[in-house]
Protein backbone atom coordinates (compact mmCIF):
# COMPACT_ATOMS: atom_id res chain seq x y z
CA UNK A 1 0.00 0.00 0.00
CA UNK A 2 1.20 3.41 -0.76
CA UNK A 3 1.99 5.47 2.30
CA UNK A 4 -0.26 8.36 2.98
CA UNK A 5 1.37 11.59 3.89
CA UNK A 6 -0.65 13.51 6.33
CA UNK A 7 -0.85 17.14 5.59
CA UNK A 8 -0.12 19.36 8.52
CA UNK A 9 -1.91 22.58 8.90
CA UNK A 10 0.44 25.50 9.02
CA UNK A 11 0.33 27.38 12.30
CA UNK A 12 -0.25 31.05 11.91
CA UNK A 13 2.94 33.02 12.49
CA UNK A 14 3.09 34.73 15.86
CA UNK A 15 3.41 38.46 15.66
CA UNK A 16 6.42 39.75 17.49
CA UNK A 17 5.90 42.86 19.50
CA UNK A 18 8.92 45.10 19.48
CA UNK A 19 9.13 47.58 22.31
CA UNK A 20 11.37 50.62 22.18
CA UNK A 21 14.63 50.01 23.99
CA UNK A 22 16.00 52.62 26.32
CA UNK A 23 19.74 52.37 26.72
CA UNK A 24 20.97 53.23 30.18
CA UNK A 25 24.72 53.78 30.21
CA UNK A 26 24.87 54.53 33.91
CA UNK A 27 26.73 52.10 36.10
CA UNK A 28 24.88 53.02 39.30
CA UNK A 29 21.27 53.46 40.31
CA UNK A 30 20.15 57.08 40.55
CA UNK A 31 17.88 58.15 43.36
CA UNK A 32 15.56 61.11 42.89
CA UNK A 33 16.14 62.64 46.29
CA UNK A 34 15.74 66.37 46.82
CA UNK A 35 18.72 66.86 49.12
CA UNK A 36 20.00 70.24 50.29
CA UNK A 37 23.66 70.85 49.53
CA UNK A 38 26.27 73.56 49.64
CA UNK A 39 28.45 73.67 46.52
CA UNK A 40 31.89 75.28 46.62
CA UNK A 41 34.35 75.74 43.82
CA UNK A 42 36.19 78.16 41.63
CA UNK A 43 34.80 80.00 38.61
CA UNK A 44 36.76 80.04 35.33
CA UNK A 45 37.96 83.57 36.14
CA UNK A 46 39.57 82.25 39.33
CA UNK A 47 37.06 83.69 41.80
CA UNK A 48 35.79 81.22 44.44
CA UNK A 49 32.07 80.66 44.86
CA UNK A 50 29.79 79.05 47.41
CA UNK A 51 26.14 78.41 46.64
CA UNK A 52 23.22 76.53 48.13
CA UNK A 53 21.61 74.00 45.79
CA UNK A 54 19.07 71.21 45.89
CA UNK A 55 20.19 67.94 44.34
CA UNK A 56 17.78 66.60 41.73
CA UNK A 57 19.24 63.10 41.89
CA UNK A 58 22.23 61.30 43.37
CA UNK A 59 24.05 57.99 42.98
CA UNK A 60 27.23 56.49 44.36
CA UNK A 61 29.06 57.97 41.39
CA UNK A 62 27.66 61.48 41.11
CA UNK A 63 24.82 63.97 41.38
CA UNK A 64 22.78 66.43 39.33
CA UNK A 65 21.68 69.89 40.49
CA UNK A 66 21.18 73.49 39.34
CA UNK A 67 23.51 76.44 39.98
CA UNK A 68 23.47 80.18 39.36
CA UNK A 69 27.28 80.14 39.19
CA UNK A 70 28.73 79.70 35.71
CA UNK A 71 30.98 76.68 36.19
CA UNK A 72 32.46 74.88 33.18
CA UNK A 73 33.00 71.22 32.35
CA UNK A 74 36.05 70.03 34.27
CA UNK A 75 35.53 72.40 37.21
CA UNK A 76 36.42 70.97 40.61
CA UNK A 77 33.63 71.32 43.15
CA UNK A 78 33.05 70.28 46.74
CA UNK A 79 29.58 69.31 47.91
CA UNK A 80 28.37 69.31 51.52
CA UNK A 81 25.11 67.33 51.49
CA UNK A 82 22.76 67.25 54.46
CA UNK A 83 21.46 63.69 54.73
CA UNK A 84 17.86 63.08 55.80
CA UNK A 85 17.26 61.86 59.37
CA UNK A 86 15.50 58.76 57.98
CA UNK A 87 18.79 57.56 56.47
CA UNK A 88 20.91 58.27 59.54
CA UNK A 89 18.82 56.87 62.41
CA UNK A 90 17.72 60.35 63.47
CA UNK A 91 21.23 61.79 63.66
CA UNK A 92 22.22 64.98 61.83
CA UNK A 93 24.91 63.90 59.34
CA UNK A 94 26.54 65.70 56.45
CA UNK A 95 28.30 64.03 53.51
CA UNK A 96 31.29 65.95 52.16
CA UNK A 97 32.51 64.84 48.74
CA UNK A 98 34.47 66.42 45.92
CA UNK A 99 34.02 65.93 42.23
CA UNK A 100 34.34 67.19 38.67
CA UNK A 101 31.65 68.70 36.51
CA UNK A 102 31.14 66.34 33.58
CA UNK A 103 28.04 67.77 31.90
CA UNK A 104 26.22 71.08 31.82
CA UNK A 105 22.70 71.90 30.70
CA UNK A 106 22.13 75.42 29.47
CA UNK A 107 19.64 77.49 31.46
CA UNK A 108 16.14 77.61 30.04
CA UNK A 109 14.59 80.91 29.08
CA UNK A 110 12.56 81.22 32.27
CA UNK A 111 15.25 80.39 34.79
CA UNK A 112 18.81 81.50 35.05
CA UNK A 113 20.23 78.37 36.66
CA UNK A 114 22.24 75.86 34.66
CA UNK A 115 22.02 72.12 35.21
CA UNK A 116 25.26 70.59 36.48
CA UNK A 117 26.22 66.91 36.50
CA UNK A 118 29.11 66.02 38.81
CA UNK A 119 31.11 62.80 39.00
CA UNK A 120 32.27 62.20 42.55
CA UNK A 121 35.91 61.61 43.45
CA UNK A 122 37.00 58.66 45.56
CA UNK A 123 37.33 60.53 48.86
CA UNK A 124 34.36 61.39 51.00
CA UNK A 125 33.55 62.04 54.67
CA UNK A 126 30.48 61.59 56.84
CA UNK A 127 30.50 64.29 59.53
CA UNK A 128 28.10 64.89 62.38
CA UNK A 129 26.41 68.26 61.88
CA UNK A 130 27.59 70.80 64.42
CA UNK A 131 31.03 69.23 64.75
CA UNK A 132 33.69 71.56 63.40
CA UNK A 133 36.40 70.30 61.07
CA UNK A 134 39.79 69.66 62.59
CA UNK A 135 42.10 72.49 61.71
CA UNK A 136 45.29 74.15 62.78
CA UNK A 137 45.29 75.51 66.28
CA UNK A 138 46.26 79.12 66.76
CA UNK A 139 49.18 79.68 69.12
Amino acid sequence: MPSKKTARKAKPAKKKIVLPVTINRRKEWRFDLPLKATVEGQLPVGRPFQETAELTNISSGGAYFFLDSAVIVGSKVKLSIDLPDELTNGQKVRLEVGGLTVRLQKPDMQGKKQGVAVRFGKRFKFLPVGKKKAGKKKA
